[in-house]
């Protein structure tokens, strides 16, 4: 069954209009929790309450209100939000198509599907096939919840996805964490790097990983409700000294990663005769 979509409006491809629903493309899966009272396991609440009168206030009488770096307050109502302009609200504006190398993903916000709809069918499918050919990007602005947004629409499995952006100056400049330039390594520690990443290079397989702190969370609560005591974890007992010759480190690295490698391509093997037997 597939979700509810957020959002309709369309994607403006030159002279074609796309008529295209939204959706989500991920939920988050940690567990929530909630503050209780340990001595009866009621819900805490909290009030509103206004700190310069001391009375609780509704929440039809809360206002937005922006302070500025002085102090002062500028609240703001219903119809000065309606006074900005928003010609994206129901339009995908295709500002320009960009190679995808150049989209750095530390701009992504958050990732949707966009489905055709109706008519849009047709063009959509265009749309997709032309930026897989291409090997492009659309660049697009896009409003969602009376926010624009700058985004890039990429073809992936056969759908569309939209990726919202953050604004240029809501990126931070990084080049606080850069190393010193006085800090530099040798070709042997660079060549033994190389190898150990060699060591370790395949596919990106995302089914094979999954959130093994969320799970033994999850165990605990079990273990909780049925009154079971928890098995306590091993601990790694693993020097944690500062390593000091890289080469030698990397050395270790990379033979450890071949073993595994090795391991995991034996045991395959005996899992396939076992299964052909």
């Amino acid at each position: 069954m597939a979700p509810r979509s957020i959002w309709k409006g369309a994607i403006s491809f030159g002279l074609v209009t796309i008529p295209v629903k939204l959706f989500t493309a991920t939920e988050e899966k940690d567990l929530r929790f909630r503050q209780v009272h340990a001595a009866d396991e009621g819900r805490i609440k909290y009030k509103r309450v206004c700190e310069v009168c001391g009375e609780e206030v509704s929440f039809g009488e809360i206002a937005k209100g922006y302070e500025l770096p002085d102090g002062r307050m500028v609240i703001l109502d219903g119809e000065d939000f309606e006074q900005i302009p928003l010609p994206t609200t129901k339009a995908v504006e295709v500002v320009k198509f960009v190679p995808a190398e150049q989209i750095d993903p530390t701009y992504f916000a958050k990732t949707y599907f966009l489905g055709a709809d109706g008519p849009g069918t047709k063009p959509y499918v265009l749309l997709r096939d032309a930026l897989e050919k291409t090997g492009q990007w659309a660049l697009v602005k896009v409003a969602l919840r009376q926010k624009e947004a700058l985004a890039v629409i990429r073809p992936v499995d056969g759908v569309l996805r939209m990726h919202t952006m953050l604004w240029p100056d809501e990126v931070r400049n990084g080049e606080f964490a850069t190393p010193p330039a006085e800090v530099t390594v040798s070709e042997a520690e660079v060549t033994m790097a190389t190898s150990f990443i060699d060591a370790l290079a395949g596919d990106f397989e995302p089914e094979n990983y999954s959130d093994a702190y969320r799970a033994a969370l999850e165990k605990v609560i079990e273990a909780k409700l049925s009154g079971m005591p928890v098995a306590e974890e091993a601990t790694d007992e693993r020097s944690q000294a500062e390593v000091v010759d890289l080469v030698a480190a990397l050395r270790a690295s990379v033979e450890a990663a071949k073993q595994r490698r090795a391991s995991k391509a034996e045991d395959d093997s005996e899992d396939s005769a076992s299964k052909a037997g």
